[in-house]
């Protein structure tokens, strides 16, 4: 057995393969001398690092067959509680010895010791052609982090060769187009984005759509946001939102010269709006405003809010700007809570579990800001949120309530503004860079 040495980067290539490229490195310098045909096409040009590193995560996969055993067959593991890692491999049906010897050769660039539950790797597994024995570990990759991963592989003569593959990474602005199917969280993801990414989405359009009654199976988005990725396209994290569009509704992100960041609509609009129309993620309306039986009294009274279902602990946010009037037990709305904002206007929130930590008469508070819990405290027959909105000291049906829109740019900021539009928009023109990188992606999540 050759001696293992792991600074070894070697990649074995199965000799059909090397016989097919001799056969046709011939074929290539016979046609490229003879008159009769055209002249040769350039060369190739040559692998990508992330070209090369897939050949070599995928090199333990495409080994040929050790003598005695069937091809390989990749099992994903995930590690258990309570598991080592060498136990996690032996569950793929190899010797514990053989087992120790991948282990060995991991412990050469990493601490096995303190492989945490929940950690995956790929195993190649070739089974006994005579159905009998432990099965044969072909190779084993363990990604160790966003852009790298260890690869052990064994090669003809049966010895195992180590391989560290790290990726380069790079920032791009990355556009992501396509449909909903399944949540907008799922739909984006499959397109690059992280929840992160989505959640700003969610808080941005929280006061134009009723995520759970608007958004329907194939309406499109558009996203365009800033990531570092790796040469084969992992997201590694992400940036700033620069565009959301969902259902028509376009907005553009716009740093004004005071640093504060504002998201609008094409003509300059602010088109944060100035309450949220829903104050729970992705909730949905239980009880509208008006007349109704009450479930508790068991007679018609009025409902002067509405009502989300949403479980217990789900986050409350505050549906804008203000400074919070009363955060206190209110007889049958339990634990309450009053935020005032300008122009005469309150929000209010019942029925919450608990109050966010800061969150106090007296507090000043952001647009989105998790200010509560969802509970069922006080006169409630279940978890939900009874939300309503006040104008000047009445109630007003927070869903038909008219409030106040946002400002509109002008003068020089509005110019810098279309400028920056502009180039969010060609983004989106034909033979666009972005938009085909995006689009390939897309295609490729498909199958």
């Amino acid at each position: 057995m050759q001696e293992f040495d792991p600074r070894r980067t070697s990649l074995r290539i199965a000799p059909q393969v090397l016989a097919g490229a001799a056969a046709l490195a011939a074929l290539a310098a016979v046609w490229q001398f003879s008159d009769l045909g055209p002249k040769a096409p350039p060369p190739p040009p040559p692998l990508t690092a992330a070209q090369v590193a897939a050949l070599q995560h995928a090199a333990f996969t495409q080994a040929e067959a050790q003598p005695g055993f069937a091809r390989p067959q990749t099992v994903p593991v995930k590690v258990r509680a309570g598991e080592t890692l060498a136990g996690a491999v032996a569950r793929t049906g190899v010797a514990p010895e053989e087992a120790q010897q991948v282990i060995q050769a991991l412990n050469q660039v990493m601490d096995t010791t303190q492989v945490k539950a929940g950690l995956t790797f790929e195993a190649a597994i070739a089974e006994p052609r005579a159905e009998r024995g432990p099965a044969r570990l072909i190779g084993l990759s363990l990604r160790t982090g966003p852009a790298t991963a260890i690869t052990v592989s064994r090669s003809f003569d049966g010895a195992l060769r180590l391989r560290e593959l790290e990726e380069k990474m790079r920032d791009e602005v990355r556009v992501a187009e396509g449909e909903v199917h399944g949540s907008l969280y799922e739909s984006a993801a499959r397109l690059g984005a992280t929840p992160a990414v989505t959640a700003k989405v969610v808080k941005l359009f929280a006061h134009k759509l009723d995520f759970e009654r608007d958004l329907k199976a194939g309406d499109d988005f558009r996203l365009v946001f800033d990531r570092v990725v790796t040469e084969s396209g992992r997201t590694v994290e992400t940036g700033d939102l620069r565009y959301a569009e969902i259902k028509g509704h376009k907005f553009y992100r716009f740093e004004r010269g005071n640093g504060e960041v504002e998201y609008l609509d094409g003509s300059g609009k602010n088109i944060r709006g100035f309450l949220l129309r829903t104050p729970v993620d992705g909730a949905r309306i239980t009880s509208r405003f008006g007349l109704r039986r009450h479930p508790v009294l068991g007679y018609n009274r009025a409902h002067q809010g509405i009502d989300f279902g949403a479980g217990t602990g789900t986050p409350v946010i505050a549906a804008g700007d203000g400074v919070v009037l009363e955060a206190r037990r209110w007889g049958g709305y339990g634990n309450w809570l009053r935020i005032r904002h300008s122009g005469g206007w309150d929000t209010g929130y019942a029925h919450l579990s608990r109050y966010a930590k800061g969150v106090r008469a007296g507090s000043r508070v952001r647009q989105g800001q998790v200010v509560a819990y969802v509970g069922s405290t006080g006169m409630s027959t279940g978890a939900h949120l009874h939300y309503e909105v006040w104008l000047k000291g009445r109630r007003v049906n927070p869903v038909g309530a008219k409030v106040p829109q946002g400002t509109v740019l002008a003068g020089a900021e509005l110019k810098r503004f279309k400028a920056q539009k502009a180039r969010i928009d060609g983004l989106f023109g034909a033979g666009g860079e972005e938009r085909a990188y995006a689009m390939a992606d897309k295609a490729s999540s498909n199958h």
